[in-house]
């Protein structure tokens, strides 16, 4: 952060590198709108290249990367007057000898996405953060700017509606 703050664009370009998959992820699952997620990622590392120097290592790189994007989505969000788009159909493996199997990973896929969509915002981000993120209490509260047991109530109520929404999805084999 400190070769960013002086203005270092080969450091800047690294970060960007690293950074602008992972912040892609994140915000996908939050606002479902490829040129928006594309717009806040951008916005987010452009306050990184100009805020730099306010960084104070006081918490991790990626946490205070993260804050921002998180700020930048909710604002966004707020802002759409619009209805999102649905998810673009993907595919989770390849498997050509068995559609079958491939069609109940797109459809279990799919129903995880929807459940996550029918989420409020605070508990899908505290959600994505946690299990697609691998972060922790600390550092989720820290992005969210909540305490931690907030993310932790967040959490516990988004598991309890997840479960709600998908216990048709799974099937019991035995």
């Amino acid at each position: 952060m400190g070769r960013i703050a002086a203005g270092d664009r080969r450091a800047f370009e690294m970060l960007y590198r690293a950074y602008f998959p992972r912040l892609a992820r994140f915000l996908q699952r939050m606002t479902r709108s490829v040129p928006l997620i594309e717009e806040i990622v951008n916005d987010t590392l452009l306050v990184v290249w100009q805020k730099a120097a306010t960084f104070d290592g006081s918490c991790k790189v990626s946490t205070w990367v993260f804050a921002i994007a998180y700020r930048k989505a909710c604002k966004a969000l707020h802002a759409l007057d619009e209805p999102l788009d649905a998810p673009a159909d993907e595919c989770a493996a390849d498997d050509a000898g068995r559609p079958d199997w491939r069609f109940e990973q797109q459809r279990l896929a799919h129903a995880v996405d929807a459940a996550l969509a029918a989420l409020p915002l605070a508990q899908r981000a505290a959600f994505q953060l946690t299990f697609y993120h691998d972060m922790g209490y600390a550092e989720i509260a820290e992005i969210m700017e909540c305490p931690v047991n907030t993310v932790k109530t967040r959490l516990f109520h988004a598991r309890r509606r997840l479960a709600t929404l998908l216990e048709d999805q799974l099937e019991v084999r035995p």
